[in-house]
């Protein structure tokens, strides 16, 4: 993090599998994927109210809501976090949908099942804190995640 605050060139890269690609040979499996690079320079977050900002966007981004249930971090908390911000210089993404290719082939004759395996990510019932008292309810934007994944 250090390092990166000083604004050297750095680049993101995300990457997210949606399945898995089976074809009659090795040579054609694949995965189903989205994929994005970005490339800049990252710049450290002074400003307490930008701090606050980006704390804020990314309690929401993770849960919509979110943001308006907790307590928002303090002055101290604000001090102990680093936060770096990366103006896009330049980005590429790629993707991979589909079956596999091999139909057309010659490997299309052999008895091999060939096709795509969906790969699904859903949220699990809640686990609360060890810590958690008694009787507290789920708060709503929880309640409309685990709504919304149903």
């Amino acid at each position: 993090m250090r390092l990166l605050a000083r604004g050297i060139p750095a680049s993101l890269t995300v990457t997210l599998v949606d399945g898995l690609v089976l074809a009659r040979s090795a040579f054609e499996h694949s995965a189903n994927y989205r994929s994005v690079m970005v490339l800049g320079s990252f710049h450290k977050v002074e400003a307490d109210a930008e701090k606050r900002k980006a704390f804020a966007a990314f309690t929401n981004k993770l849960l919509p809501g979110r943001w308006g249930e907790v307590r928002p971090p303090n002055a101290r908390e604000l001090r102990a976090s680093t936060i770096l911000a990366l103006p896009v210089v330049e980005a590429a993404a790629k993707v991979r949908t589909g079956p596999p290719t091999d139909d057309d082939s010659d490997d299309a004759a052999l008895d091999v099942w060939a096709g795509e395996i969906p790969l699904m990510s859903r949220f699990a019932a809640p686990v609360p804190a060890p810590g958690l008292r008694a009787g507290i309810p789920l708060d709503p934007s929880l309640t409309r995640l685990l709504a919304a994944d149903e």
